[in-house]
């Protein structure tokens, strides 16, 4: 005997129904966030001298021998900020999350020896709460989750020992040093040893770096924005900052 298929029951009509609901949210949500909003993640932060600037730096040193120590201070062009793998569900993001802020303060202090050019102090502090990134949405839980910058609005560095910059990096060329500081951020204080680069390029001492670290280290956990959103388990904190001879 041939059966007939007979209509389907109600409650597997709801389930149907239920799952094409949840499938069509999916969907749209990877629209939203892959088409809509396509990231465009700015590349970390990187030195450039050029020869000529560096001739012009040289020149300027040389002329005016003994003018680099004193007290520096953050100035204009100088930025920080977080860089963080994001993972849609359970594929990979097209690129990182990256949010920067210019809101820095803070200043160090130059001394010269013999020819040696040291940092002997130095300190900074970045208003986290005010981070942007190219989505509004991810800024605005950033305040809440992860960083949680409205509870902890602002982050610090300390230098912990004196950095000695080469002659190369006083002439106008990239130069490399580690910098050992306190990094406070999230509330919770590290002693942390990071390689920076260096240069002198006329009137502007410029200091890019990167820390990475696991969000526990700093008492954070990785974000996750209701299950579709989340991040590895590291996050980078990247700065570039432009330093001018206070007058």
């Amino acid at each position: 005997m041939i059966r007939l298929p007979g209509k389907p029951s109600g409650k597997r009509v709801a389930v149907l129904v239920l799952g094409g609901g949840v499938t069509l949210i999916v969907v749209v949500f990877l629209l939203v966030y892959f088409v809509i909003f396509p990231t465009s993640s700015p590349k970390p932060f990187k030195l450039a001298t050029s020869t000529a600037t560096a001739a012009t730096a040289a020149s300027s040193v040389s002329a005016s021998s003994g003018s680099v120590g004193g007290r520096w201070s953050v100035a204009t062009g100088s930025q920080a900020g977080y860089r963080v793998r994001e993972k849609l569900a359970f594929l990979p993001a097209q690129s990182d999350a990256v949010g920067r802020t210019s809101s820095i303060t803070g200043a160090a202090k130059l001394t010269e020896s013999k020819g040696t050019t040291t940092i002997a102090t130095a300190s900074f502090e970045v208003a986290v709460n005010t981070l942007k990134s190219d989505r509004s949405m991810r800024d605005e839980k950033i305040h809440e989750i992860g960083l949680e910058s409205s509870r902890y609005p602002t982050a610090t560095f300390v230098l912990a020992a004196p950095v000695r910059l080469t002659s190369s990096a006083v002439a106008g060329h990239v130069t490399r040093a580690s910098v050992t500081g306190v990094f406070t951020i999230h509330g919770t204080s590290k002693k942390k040893t990071l390689p920076v680069e260096f240069t002198l390029s006329g009137s502007t001492l410029e200091a890019v770096g990167s820390i990475t670290f696991p969000w526990g280290e700093f008492g954070m956990s990785a974000p996750s924005i209701g299950g579709f959103v989340n991040v590895t388990e590291k996050a980078t904190m990247e700065f570039d900052l432009h330093l001018q001879r206070a007058q």
